[in-house]
């Protein structure tokens, strides 16, 4: 029997969605059974878990198992299924944290802000945040000197910006991806 692996289809006309959006009817957790929060944890564990392996994990037929699987994606808490990579290997082993403090705060500042973060190189997070700064990012490089360049050709670019804080990671005590269920 061939097992199916599970991969996130998308329309060719689906809208794509932010990562921090929520879906409209995004369901609360107090209304997912046993079941769908075993399958759950487990796709967070290995998400490369072929279907057959997966249903007798959670004590369901395949066809059971990979109907609720298809169900959890349509209710969008599965936004998708990826490869975590291991930085180090791919020569951005170095975690930056950046504070930004913009010099002004109106809808357009953020707008403009937001686009061209998106642009920069490496930049994996970025999150407005309340307090000190405005903005965290966090970026991805090789190394300090990597770093030094991304920030006097890019950072220092970035429009309305009126502060960069710079963190280089020094140890990594925790990072995860996923959410207690």
């Amino acid at each position: 029997m061939k097992e199916t692996k599970f991969r996130t289809k998308s329309a060719p006309d689906a809208p794509v969605r932010a990562a921090s959006q929520t879906p409209p009817s995004a369901p609360h957790v107090d209304t997912l059974d046993r079941a769908d929060k075993a399958i759950l944890r487990a796709l967070q564990q290995d998400a490369s878990i072929s279907n057959v392996a997966l249903a007798a994990k959670v004590n369901l037929s395949p066809p059971a198992c990979l109907r609720r699987v298809e169900r959890l994606k349509e209710m969008g808490l599965i936004r998708g299924i990826v490869a975590l990579l291991n930085p180090a290997a791919l020569d951005a082993g170095m975690l930056v944290m950046i504070g930004v403090v913009l010099d002004r705060s109106t809808p357009e500042s953020f707008a403009l802000f937001e686009s061209a973060a998106q642009k920069v190189s490496g930049c994996m997070e970025c999150h407005v945040v309340t307090g000190e700064f405005d903005y965290f990012m966090l970026v991805r490089t090789r190394d300090s000197e990597s770093f030094n360049r991304l920030h006097a050709e890019q950072l220092l670019y970035l429009p309305g910006v009126r502060q960069i804080r710079s963190f280089m990671v020094l140890k990594q005590v925790l990072s995860t991806t996923q959410f207690p269920i």
